[in-house]
């Protein structure tokens, strides 16, 4: 039998055909270099070819695959079906476009290896923003962090989009079974299910740069994002008082 993987990177991506060979080929490298056996899933909606790269790739290297639809389904849908199959010791999942050097990936290893179940990424407190976002989207970022925290409630967390998060498998596959939310808000809704089954969350500052193509709305003029916020909060709080 083919021997457990040591990481499930999961890639999340939507029309992604024009970037996902670079960031396959540099964690493919990267793993390889530190002889950790990987297996990669790109999760991947859209029209543009992105699966049908990731398939002729795996031609030539089983541990690739895709897996997605041609609609857009929702960020927080790819990943959770990506977790249900995925078999690593360790899984996680890392912005198709490589905001996040996966280099980066070593500190995360050891936060893991210490007993935190869940190790995410932050821009915050200590992290090297290489190519920084436009003001306007920081200042809808703090916004975005004190909304969230006022409805939700994660004391001590500053930083939940980062897509640059790993988890002991047994915790993956427990908050993934967990999770309902499809779209982008599934990142605040991980931590709050970490939070109340008592998860250890350990945040890493880490080196980040804009691509100046984030799909990504937080708030203003997303009312998707802002229901689901609200869903959150409510369902967390509940379930917090019942506990």
């Amino acid at each position: 039998m083919p021997s457990t993987p040591d990481i499930s990177l999961i890639l999340p991506a939507y029309n992604e055909a024009r970037v996902i060979p670079a960031t396959i080929g540099d964690a493919v490298g990267y793993f390889t270099r530190r002889g950790l056996r990987y297996e990669i899933i790109v999760a991947a909606d859209g029209s543009d070819g992105t699966r049908e790269i990731v398939h002729g790739l795996a031609r030539s290297n089983p541990a690739l695959s895709a897996i997605g639809a041609d609609a857009r389904r929702g960020k927080g849908l790819g990943i959770r079906e990506a977790v249900a199959i995925a078999a690593g010791n360790v899984i996680g999942y890392a912005d198709a476009d490589n905001k996040v050097p996966i280099e980066e990936f070593g500190k995360f290893l050891r936060g893991l290896e210490k007993g935190a179940e869940v190790v995410i990424g932050t821009r915050r407190g200590g992290a090297s923003i290489e190519k920084a976002q436009p003001l306007y989207r920081r200042a809808g970022s703090l916004g975005f962090l004190w909304f969230m925290q006022t409805v939700v409630g994660l004391p001590g967390i500053n930083d939940t989009q980062c897509g640059f998060k790993f988890f002991q498998r047994a915790a993956a596959k427990e908050l993934f079974r967990r999770q309902k939310i499809d779209a982008y808000m599934f990142d605040v809704e991980i931590l709050a299910i970490a939070r109340r089954l008592g998860y250890g969350i350990l945040q890493v500052p880490i080196r980040w740069r804009d691509d100046a193509d984030s799909r990504l709305n937080l708030v203003s003029g997303n009312l998707r994002n802002v229901r689901d916020i609200f869903r959150i909060g409510l369902d967390h709080r509940l379930r917090r008082r019942l506990s």
